[in-house]
């Protein structure tokens, strides 16, 4: 699939402006829009997103700087230059203010207005080249369907590379959407029963009355609907796998019976007083405490040491947070591929609220919530509006560990400005107030910064030099 070209949307009610922008920046490499009219702009913008929009001033109906702020709203992370043949100082800094990437005025330095696009085309072609290089870290990260860069998950798969070929019983333990199964076929994968049964049992999902006849099997006539002889899953699974998930749901009557198959290799099914011997490696997993389980005689303690030979602890997401952009990268390709979409990646706007979830739900969470944002991306990358959404609607109603403080700001009356200005404010304090180094570490033009002080209204309580300030503003001969 090829990459697809930067976009650019040029507004402006001079139809010669439209034609002559247009010419050079397709020239310079850029897929472009055009629209006479700022509202008709807001809604191409909602519906795809751009990399650049070159926006006139003067416009009846909305004007350029009521469109800003619209644009503002949508995508935060869309570059905007205003354009004028009215320019004053004042507008300028408005427009500085309300978060245009520079001015420019008419008619134009045909030179700048390259230079200007060249920057955004560079830095378009940046950004997508780091997210193709995360997908391809992602891949060479993937062991056995599991992504993981960090410490935590080396030592799991480390773990599991040592298990596979000598452990017959296995316990997974870990909270709900970790990637126990993931762990148990991985297990099996590796291990000597490869090319055998994995079967799966979902604990939680079966009828207490039928647990006995669905893991052991039954004879015919043994209860009311019996009708045949049936093998149940031990059977089935022999010489190869059974996963056991959510074993602590499993009903005390049955635990005895499974505890007599890991000690003595023997099934009994329903009604027949024949033992039958199988050979299977069991793994089972849980989100429960099953210590705890034990102490309070909701689990027999033989069946939990029985099991308990090799513990493989799976981490929750939030602390394993370094492995998310390569989650990320990997999921976002699969649903490329599923939904034939030329899907890149995510805006750094929408990574950011990626980074600050709490993800109580862990990676299955990860996942849905991708899944959702990749069926609505339109273009290459999937953006903060399109996330935003998904995330509070699934987060409100499950968010129960966090406090209100704790969560992303997505949850709270101000979505993103807190997070954006406490981490201005502690990169700051971490290089002594030198607002040329912050700017570096934050990965932006010190005109950037200098923008998002005054935008955090940090520009009066941490000094700027005025001087300085107009610089970055009056000349407009260079895009840093």
């Amino acid at each position: 699939m090829h990459p697809q070209r930067p976009q650019l949307l040029v507004v402006d009610d001079d139809r010669s402006i439209l034609t002559l922008v247009g010419a050079i920046a397709q020239s310079e490499g850029f897929d472009v829009g055009t629209t006479m009219d700022g509202s008709e702009a807001m809604q191409l913008l909602r519906r795809r997103l751009a990399d650049l929009v070159l926006l006139d001033l003067r416009m009846p109906g909305i004007t350029g700087l009521e469109a800003l702020r619209s644009i503002r709203d949508i995508n935060p992370q869309i570059r905007v230059v205003l354009m004028s043949g009215h320019a004053t100082i004042d507008s300028a800094v408005e427009a500085v203010k309300l978060g245009a990437m520079d001015y420019l005025t008419k008619p134009f330095d045909l030179q700048r207005l390259r230079q200007l696009l060249a920057s955004v085309r560079e830095e378009a072609a940046a950004r997508r080249a780091v997210l193709t290089l995360e997908g391809e870290l992602a891949q060479r990260l993937e062991f056995c369907g599991m992504v993981g860069r960090g410490a935590a998950m080396h030592e799991v798969f480390g773990l599991i590379r040592r298990l596979a070929p000598h452990a017959r019983t296995a316990l997974v333990t870990g909270e709900t959407g970790t990637g126990k199964e993931l762990v148990a076929r991985a297990l099996h994968k590796l291990g000597p029963r490869a090319s055998r049964r994995f079967v799966t049992v979902n604990c939680s999902a079966v009828v207490e009355t039928l647990f006995e006849s669905e893991l052991f099997g039954h004879v015919r006539g043994a209860f009311t609907g019996a009708t045949d002889h049936k093998a149940g899953l031990f059977e089935t699974a022999d010489e190869g796998t059974v996963f056991l998930d959510e074993i602590g749901e499993l009903p005390a009557s049955v635990q005895a019976k499974l505890l007599r198959v890991l000690e003595n290799g023997e099934v009994q099914r329903v009604g027949s007083l024949e033992p039958r011997k199988v050979d299977v490696r069991l793994i089972a997993a849980t989100n429960r405490d099953l210590l705890h389980e034990v102490a309070s005689g909701r689990f027999r303690s033989d069946l939990y040491y029985r099991l308990n030979v090799a513990e493989i602890v799976l981490p929750p997401l939030q602390q394993r947070r370094e492995d998310i952009p390569y989650l990320t990268a990997a999921f976002v390709q699969n649903f490329a591929q599923r939904f034939s979409k030329p899907l890149v990646g995510l805006t750094s706007g929408a990574e950011r609220l990626l980074a600050e979830a709490p993800w109580e739900g862990n990676v299955r969470q990860l996942r849905n919530v991708l899944e959702r944002a990749c069926i609505l991306a339109d273009g290459e990358f999937v953006t903060e509006a399109e996330l935003g959404g998904i995330m509070r609607q699934q987060m409100q109603g499950t968010s129960t560990k966090a406090p209100a403080a704790a969560l992303p700001a997505m949850h709270r009356t101000v979505p993103l400005v807190e997070i954006e200005r406490e981490h201005i404010v502690r990169t700051l304090e971490q290089v002594g107030g030198n607002k040329a180094v912050a700017a570096r570490l934050l990965g932006i033009s010190r005109r950037a910064f200098y923008r998002q002080l005054e935008r955090h209204g940090l520009h009066t309580s941490i000094p700027l030099l005025k001087a300085a300030n107009e610089q970055a503003i009056v000349p407009m001969g260079r895009v840093s």
